[in-house]
């Protein structure tokens, strides 16, 4: 394993490794980085700023000082068969994370997969990306971005602050409780069957359970109501017709919107 100097137990869940940056293009490509280079993973990296930031479907995401910017490195996550679930495991934790934080109950709530809202603005991304290396290990890294003090303008969607709504919640104290949901919630979601206990939290949280909604995939929009999660975490869509469709992938507006 190559083991960077500045590497310690990751705050909140020691059984992480963790290490700082001032500034780095994204903290995603830092993990692929270390991945590379051989790393056995179970690595988180924060950064003060990112200069290169981006989100789902290769958006830009802004990432001034005073957000929250982290990544979590995993190498070959068991069990394999089960890794497209890991977005809505992320976005649990990071719910979690958020009210241990600001000292809430059920601040955000959750819009498919794994966007967290407040009052209808996003306060978060999580990104998900994989690569297979050179060694034939799996690297997959979950990034993180927590608008804390700042938030910028959106084009698809409201964004919000947590300072903005009344809540100063320092970086360092969010990172923690983020780690320590996300061991306590990984660790579950390995267990045979674990997929469902972070359903049932997820839909908890879910903004748009039993409304209707406009999911845009790559190819069509569809209009239906959110029924359920199936038990991988996907879209279920109830449509005009009663039949159910499942989604994969796609962007969720309220009918509207």
């Amino acid at each position: 394993m190559t083991r960077q100097a500045s590497e310690c137990p990751a705050p909140g869940a020691p059984d992480f490794l963790y290490e700082e940056h001032e500034s780095v293009g994204s903290t995603n490509a830092v993990c692929f980085e270390r991945a590379r280079q051989g790393h056995n993973g179970s690595l988180w990296v924060r950064a003060d700023e990112q200069t290169e930031g981006r989100g789902r479907r290769g958006r830009d995401w802004s990432s001034p000082a005073g957000n929250l910017f982290t990544s979590l490195l995993l190498i070959n996550p068991e069990p394999v068969d089960r890794i497209g679930e890991l977005p809505l495991v992320a976005a649990v934790a990071l719910a979690d994370a958020v009210d241990k934080a600001a000292g809430t109950l059920h601040l955000v709530g959750l819009k498919w997969p794994n966007d967290l809202l407040v009052n209808g603005a996003k306060l978060s991304g999580i990104l998900l990306e994989a690569e297979v290396l050179s060694d034939d290990r799996q690297a997959v890294v979950i990034g993180f971005g927590v608008n804390c003090i700042s938030h910028p303008p959106l084009s698809l969607y409201k964004a919000t602050d947590l300072r903005s709504l009344g809540y100063q919640v320092p970086v360092e104290t969010l990172f923690e409780a983020l780690a320590s949901a996300f061991s306590v919630h990984y660790r579950n979601w390995q267990k045979p069957g674990g997929f469902e206990d972070v359903r049932r939290h997820w839909l908890k949280r879910a903004t748009h359970l039993g409304k209707e909604i406009s999911v845009k995939t790559a190819r069509e929009d569809i209009t239906g109501i959110f029924a359920d999660l199936d038990a991988h975490g996907h879209l279920v869509l109830k449509q005009d017709d009663g039949r159910q469709r499942t989604i994969y992938a796609g962007d969720v507006f309220l009918s509207g919107d």
